[in-house]
């Protein structure tokens, strides 16, 4: 059961990959539930010239949660890795507001929010990547 399972995954070939794959997996479910167990933070950090600020942290947490698991699922992965990657451009504004303004966040090195905000780029590239040939070797592209 355990090996019909594992073969349905349609893992990359690469044990790199399997543990990139499932890294990102436990990565966005875990920063996704986090929006539901330390809301202020993510509130704290959200520009304030943005609307709606409860619902989008408890909308971005959902969709990095349904993100970290769909990853996993092989007719999905291509797909989920773009709506990972456009979820992670529509926080980054975030991230920009925290760098700029870091007299609200007094408890975090003024270093280490600028290193935070270039470090976005490499997670960027992560889900990027989900949805290159090399993160999904059970589907063939169709040529028309």
């Amino acid at each position: 059961m355990i090996k019909t399972l594992w073969i349905s995954l349609q893992l990359p070939n690469s044990w790199w990959r399997k543990l990139s794959l499932f890294a990102i997996s436990v990565f966005f479910i875990n920063v996704g539930v986090d929006h539901f167990v330390n809301p202020d933070f993510y509130l704290a950090i959200m520009p304030p010239s943005f609307t709606l600020h409860h619902e989008a942290v408890y909308i971005s947490g959902l969709f990095e949660i349904i993100g970290g698991i769909c990853i996993l699922i092989p007719s999905l992965r291509r797909f989920t890795g773009w709506g990972l990657l456009a979820l992670l451009v529509a926080v980054y504004p975030a991230n920009i507001y925290m760098a700029l303004n870091p007299d609200v966040f007094a408890e975090i090195p003024v270093e280490l929010l600028y290193v935070r905000l270039a470090f976005q780029f490499v997670f960027f590239y992560w889900a990027y990547s989900m949805t290159r040939d090399s993160f999904n070797p059970g589907t063939v592209k169709r040529v028309e």
